[in-house]
């Protein structure tokens, strides 16, 4: 029987990535699957890179305020540095090597998670939550914002790290508070990856990428997306394409690589058995497609998790 790619809880994610100790303690408090927020230089005191693919059930976003950052969210990679912040929505895979944390080790920053709940009860429904393009598997993972608003969103930064550290949550209603502005300063400058004013191909694209998330270990083929979206597949691949710049085909190689390096870090199963597991029955044909996107193979990769 297939079991699902893992997705980690709060606390799986600090066993595994981060030493156990008082600094650990300090810098998480009572509650934090619900909500943290950690200076970066505390963190990197306890992270213990590097991070393989994998996903977590919480929002995170770390915003830096000196230094760079480089990580990779979904399909992009990322990189970051003063004054700006990179998104990683619930359940988007997300991985970090040796080399990406060489530049942040000397950076200073903030990182803060949060499930949708501890929005939601604050404002009593999703409607603005749902305005939050970046916090969707979507969404473009790097804001830049411009150094007025960075100001706004490092003195609000300041203001929950302060509360938190001294309080935890005990008071959610400023955390609450001053977590939406901070939402809202992001929004202010976020740009979504394509600047088409078409918004009915644009909403078409992200429909897509929504469903590719959901449906990636049985739907391989463009005409699949285009049945569940009421399209013909000739319209989707020139909408998807338009708004991308990537063919549909395209996006389905790179989630289904994505979701495979997750299998590779968490599970022994053998390079078949994950390949079956994504609804591939050719191994030689997810070994092609594995390098074609990564420049290695399958085994190749899983030795590379192994050394580091």
């Amino acid at each position: 029987m297939k079991s699902k790619i893992k997705t980690f809880k709060p606390n799986e994610l600090l066993e595994e990535y981060m030493d156990a100790g008082t600094k650990r303690n300090q810098v998480f408090k009572e509650g934090y699957e619900r909500f943290f927020i950690a200076r970066l230089e505390d963190l990197n005191e306890i992270v213990k890179p590097p991070i393989p693919p994998t996903r977590s059930r919480m929002h995170s976003i770390l915003f830096v305020t000196s230094g760079k950052l480089k990580m990779k969210v979904g399909a992009h990679s990322v990189k970051i540095q003063e004054n700006e912040c990179v998104i990683i929505p619930h359940r988007q895979v997300f991985s970090a090597s040796l080399d990406d944390y060489k530049d942040i080790t000397q950076g200073t920053g903030f990182n803060f998670g949060f499930i949708d709940d501890f929005i939601i009860e604050q404002i009593a429904n999703t409607e603005l939550l749902n305005t939050f393009e970046f916090l969707t598997v979507w969404g473009n993972p790097v804001i830049r914002p411009h150094k007025t608003i960075a100001k706004y969103i490092i003195q609000s930064l300041n203001r929950i790290f302060n509360e938190y550290a001294q309080n935890g949550l005990q008071n959610p209603l400023i955390l609450q508070a001053h977590l939406i502005a901070t939402l809202c300063d992001l929004k202010m400058d976020y740009k979504p990856l394509s600047n088409s004013n078409n918004k009915t191909a644009v909403a078409l694209t992200n429909r897509f990428k929504e469903l590719l998330h959901q449906n990636i270990r049985t739907k391989h083929q463009v005409s699949d997306y285009s049945s569940l979206l009421h399209v013909s597949p000739n319209h989707l691949n020139k909408t998807v394409k338009l708004i991308t710049q990537k063919s549909p085909s395209v996006w389905i190689g790179e989630t289904l690589v994505s979701e495979s390096k997750v299998l590779l870090f968490q599970s022994s199963q053998s390079i078949s058995e994950i390949a079956s597991e994504l609804g591939i029955d050719d191994q030689s044909y997810f070994s092609r497609l594995f390098k074609k996107h990564e420049g290695v193979t399958p085994i190749a990769y899983r030795k590379m998790i192994d050394l580091s």
